[in-house]
């Protein structure tokens, strides 16, 4: 979508999502630990295995995000005069730079040692699941049969990986656990030490246990955008109810399912799947009424800045020294500081520095389009 046409809420939610790894996540630990709770960041952050907590939601909720935007997209292309075989072609440039990329943010270019560099990545799983369920969406016209793919998808993962474990596990073994399962296996087997951690680590957390089930994200996020989009732009509470009802059947879906399959971000398990597709379906429901529907953007101008370019900020990141400006603007008064108000110094100049970036790259209209 072009600027004057962004859906702001979703720009305003994507925001919202990349803060939290934009400093958002240290910054609230800080605060927590200052008013009496140091372990916040244990019921905050990723789970060690199986289970949900806030960090767990962000990936998925990004990916979700990537495909709200699709059916605009395309529609716009196919507005152009662009066949579907043109713009599945330019899915796939898309999902592989974001491959390519991944493996860039990996450091990659840094040591060019072709032995052990990590081939998974989070980009890498986004630009997968997001290239395929756009060539789903462009291939499959109807909705229900996309729905249907979107539930085959998740039994087949789950009886799959629910009754087929890792070739050399015994009797005894648990299926759904890093050591004896299929997915985990795979990720030992064929990535061996261009894994998460290297050849010691039992599995990887963007390998084979999940690959399929980010196919399913992205396409829950672009039956999202197609709620939105039918009947025209105009924002109406009956779209924000329509999200609602979907995060209502996904949530309970994915918490029934998870007496069988665990929820498992490490493994993106059918029942994380379908959980944290609610809490996206319901998230974007309370942005889409807020901003689109009663009109109240103001408030949302620090997430809108941050969602309008958001890969931007992942990959700047990880070669910008955002931390060194806040050391060198406020290093002095956070050393007058008690430790840990000297921390929320720090890490509120952190996030200062992070936006201000971007904010200057909105001013001046400048967007990373991958």
């Amino acid at each position: 979508m072009e600027k004057k046409d962004r859906l702001m809420s979703l720009d305003a939610f994507r925001g919202f999502d990349m803060f939290w790894i934009m400093g958002g996540e240290a910054l609230i630990c800080t605060i927590a630990a200052l008013f009496g709770n140091p372990d916040f960041h244990r019921s905050f952050g990723h789970v060690a295995w199986d289970g949900l907590q806030f960090m767990d939601t962000v990936f998925p909720t990004f990916l979700f995000m990537a495909g709200v935007s699709f059916p605009f997209s395309a529609a716009k292309s196919l507005e152009r005069g662009l066949t579907r075989r043109q713009i599945a072609l330019r899915a796939l440039r898309r999902g592989m730079t974001l491959m390519l990329l991944g493996l860039v943010y990996g450091g990659f270019l840094q040591r060019l040692n072709f032995a052990d560099f990590r081939i998974p990545s989070v980009l890498g799983y986004i630009g997968f699941g997001w290239m395929v369920a756009a060539w789903i969406y462009l291939c499959v016209k109807n909705v229900k049969a996309r729905i249907g793919i979107v539930l085959g998808i998740l039994a087949a993962v789950t009886l799959f990986f629910g009754f087929v474990p890792a070739p050399d596990a015994t009797a005894t073994a648990v299926k759904f656990s890093p050591e004896w399962h299929f997915g985990c296996w795979l990720d030992r087997t064929i990535l061996g030490a261009h894994k998460l951690g290297g050849a010691k680590s039992l599995f990887d957390n963007e390998g084979f246990g999940g690959l399929f089930c980010t196919i399913a994200t992205a396409m829950l996020g672009m039956f999202a955008g197609e709620i939105v989009r039918r009947g025209g732009v105009v924002a109406t509470g009956r779209k924000a109810l329509g999200l609602l009802g979907c995060a209502a059947l996904c949530l309970a879906s994915g918490l029934l399912l998870s007496l069988f399959y665990p929820i498992v971000k490490n493994l993106w398990s059918p029942s994380f799947v379908l959980v944290v597709g609610g809490y996206s379906f319901a998230m974007f429901a309370l942005f889409y009424w807020l901003v689109d529907v009663k009109g109240w953007s103001r408030w949302s101008f620090f997430f809108q800045v941050i969602g309008m370019n958001s890969i931007t900020i992942y990959l700047a990141q990880r070669f910008i020294g955002f931390g060194t400006a806040s050391k060198f603007f406020l290093g002095g008064v956070a050393g007058l500081l008690p430790e840990q108000w000297g921390h929320l110094v720090l890490g509120l100049g952190y996030v200062a520095a992070c936006w201000l970036f971007l904010w200057f790259l909105y001013r001046k209209n400048v967007f990373l389009k991958v």
